[in-house]
């Protein structure tokens, strides 16, 4: 018998064993090949240079490379404990380790290099696709068409080769130190069955739980004004992080264990066959896995967080340009304001003024404020406001001693307490204005550089405005001081007044006009590049995370096959056993899960403010979209421990 019968032979009868190990060799060689085509495309020009776009993708690549590498030396690992068996038996009837390693490299050869073909022709198709997704979500108009990228095909050959020799590296290492016995004995000690839960465990397990709930605690007072310096502040993040992940570790390690053990008491250890085939089964494994899971749990929490985030910034776009310019259109000089209204009527577009007079003055705003950060910018009772009329603003009635505040944002809130209510006094340089607080308006009036700060402005009678502004100090002042709004009035005219008003002067670097329409494309592309990167590694993390777990069930499930042949020689039937198998998926699979969506969770929810202005839609879609691809490994293993359970007799 020739090596190369041996090979032929090992290969047709193992390749049923490999198909999701191909299928996921496949999808990450597609992945990263079109992932990189989209550094050398042509097309990508616009976001290259309006946002740095190369920069990011090759991060993203990196990144990629990254998540592959350890997958596919995962996997690999996995694969080889499973033949150890065979490879033992090869020593028995006198082949030699190097021969050994000779048989595995050449099945692994044509295994990677199949995948290898077939996932960049997978990806060459796709990649086109991929490009229109990227201009759709960043917004970029531009065409793009199928082109082969040679330097793309000599970047991805070049990555994946190193992967292949780090693979026969560690195939080459495992024969050399494994000895016959001891691989007959591998599959056998692969998984820890400890079956009595010691008190220890107990405590630690306890101890876990208690770690992610404290993590979780901090997490919602981290700007809530309980930490009063930056300091303190990144001693109380890196704590989250610290406490979240050991606890998630501990969790695995001893309270899941320790919450079945309840369970299984609480029936007085007379359990039914479901219970039998799920409880038992995870009550057993899980602790051996603690450090895999714990890494999946991490991972998954930190992708679907980012991903939650990006997407609440690109969600959020329109409101935040909103928010950084109320009119369609700002301009900080009335030359400039002119020009674009006789631009706009020479065009025959109708449009709407609005015009507000803006001064600034000092405020002692400490009966109204709280500082939940020390050493800030603002000081309480020497605070630098802008002031508008409330003649100026629509639907405001206002009596002489009577103010309001408006512009807030999120974040801001985050940071500085407002009261509803309170004394306020202006200081001029002549005399002090006293005035009353009666409510808050989140809603902008003028455009961001009227806003001292990007803080709120107040807003005053028109009487005490006029004082105010009788007793100005003129260092306070800025360089503009009246704000011009324009909204154009047909919706449909509004690319074309966009593109009349990028004809004006830009201003300078800190009193620019402004333009929603522009800053919502600006903010879409930044983000939706984010959001694509991000979503990219995401989707292979989990591809590449499902496809372990659903390994270590096929490995689970062909160590069980002797248990569900007496099962079912004692009478249970198919359905009895395969009932066990899908509780005991829902729990592989859906712990590592809840786990990770509730880390993420409140990593979102602490700090969601500084990203956008919504929360619960962009993260419910996202952990939505997560949760259904994620399940999809699970009725794959439930689909896998049906073929054994069918075979079993």
């Amino acid at each position: 018998m020739s090596i190369n019968y041996i090979i032929a032979r090992n290969f047709r009868k193992n390749i049923k064993n490999y198909y999701l190990y191909v299928f996921a060799l496949v999808f990450s060689v597609a992945l990263y090949f079109a992932f990189v085509t989209l550094q050398f495309d042509p097309a990508l020009e616009e976001i290259k240079g309006s946002i740095k776009g190369e920069a990011a993708i090759k991060a993203g690549s990196v990144l990629l490379i990254a998540i592959v590498t350890v997958f596919l030396l995962y996997a690999n690992k996995l694969f080889i404990k499973r033949r150890s068996k065979e490879i033992g038996l090869y020593q028995l009837t006198g082949l030699t380790k190097q021969r050994i390693f000779r048989i595995l490299s050449a099945e692994n050869s044509i295994l990677y290099c199949g995948s290898l073909v077939i996932g960049i022709f997978i990806g060459f198709s796709f990649s086109r696709l991929v490009a229109m997704v990227l201009f759709k979500i960043t917004n970029v108009k531009t065409s793009t068409t199928l082109q082969f990228s040679t330097n793309a095909l000599i970047q991805t050959v070049i990555v994946f080769l190193i992967i292949f020799l780090l693979i026969l590296l560690m195939n080459y290492i495992y024969i050399q130190r494994q000895s016959i016995l001891s691989l007959f004995r591998v599959q056998s000690s692969t998984e820890e069955t400890v079956k009595r839960v010691t008190l220890n465990e107990m405590v630690v397990g306890l101890f876990g739980i208690a770690l992610i709930l404290t993590g979780y605690y901090i997490s919602t007072r981290l700007f809530s004004g309980h930490f009063n310096s930056v300091n303190q502040l990144v001693l109380a993040m890196i704590t989250i992080l610290g406490s979240v992940i050991l606890g998630t570790y501990l969790f695995y390690r001893g309270s899941v264990r320790f919450i079945f053990y309840l369970i299984r008491r609480q029936k007085g250890g007379y359990l039914n066959i479901r219970e039998v085939l799920s409880l038992s089964s995870i009550m057993f494994r899980m602790k051996s896995n603690a450090i895999l899971l714990t890494v999946i749990t991490t991972v998954s929490a930190l992708a679907i967080g980012l991903l939650s985030l990006s997407y609440i910034s690109y969600y959020s776009a329109e409101k935040m340009a909103k928010s950084d310019s109320p009119a369609d259109f700002s301009i900080v000089n009335e030359q400039d304001a002119e020009q674009f209204k006789q631009s706009l009527s020479d065009q025959g577009i109708g449009y709407k003024e609005t015009r507000i007079d803006v001064i600034r003055s000092i405020a002692d705003l400490s009966q109204i404020i709280d500082i939940s950060m020390d050493n800030v910018i603002l000081k309480p009772d020497q605070a630098e406001v802008s002031v508008v009329s409330a003649k100026d603003v629509e639907n405001v009635q206002l009596a002489e001693d009577e103010m309001l505040m408006a512009g807030f944002s999120d974040m801001l809130k985050s940071m500085f307490s407002y009261k509803g209510s309170g004394p306020v006094q202006f200081h001029g340089l002549q005399k002090t204005i006293s005035q009353q607080l009666v409510g808050l308006k989140k809603e902008s009036i003028v455009s961001w550089p009227f806003a001292h700060g990007r803080m709120p402005i107040a807003i005053v009678s028109d009487a005490t405005f006029e004082q105010l502004k009788q007793d100005l100090d003129p260092q306070l002042q800025a360089k503009f001081t009246t704000y011009f709004g324009i909204d154009i009035t047909n919706r449909k005219q509004l690319e074309e007044a966009d593109k009349i008003f990028q004809t004006l002067p830009p201003g300078d670097e800190r009193f620019s006009n402004q333009s929603q329409l522009e800053s919502t494309n600006e903010q879409k592309q930044m983000m939706g590049l984010i959001m694509f990167i991000v979503g990219f590694l995401g989707l292979t993390f989990l591809i590449t995370s499902g496809c372990i777990l659903y390994f270590k069930q096929m490995d689970e499930g062909e160590e069980e096959k002797p248990s569900f042949t007496i099962l079912r020689k004692l009478g249970f039937t198919q359905g009895d056993l395969l009932s066990g198998v899908q509780i005991k998926q829902l729990f592989n699979f859906g712990i590592p899960l809840i786990i990770g969506l509730s880390h993420s969770y409140f990593a979102v929810k602490s700090g969601w403010f500084m990203f956008g202005t919504e929360l619960w839609t962009p993260m419910f879609l996202v952990m939505l979209l997560y949760t259904a691809l994620y399940s999809i490994f699970g009725i794959l293993s439930v689909i896998y421990y049906k073929k054994i359970i069918r075979t079993a007799l």
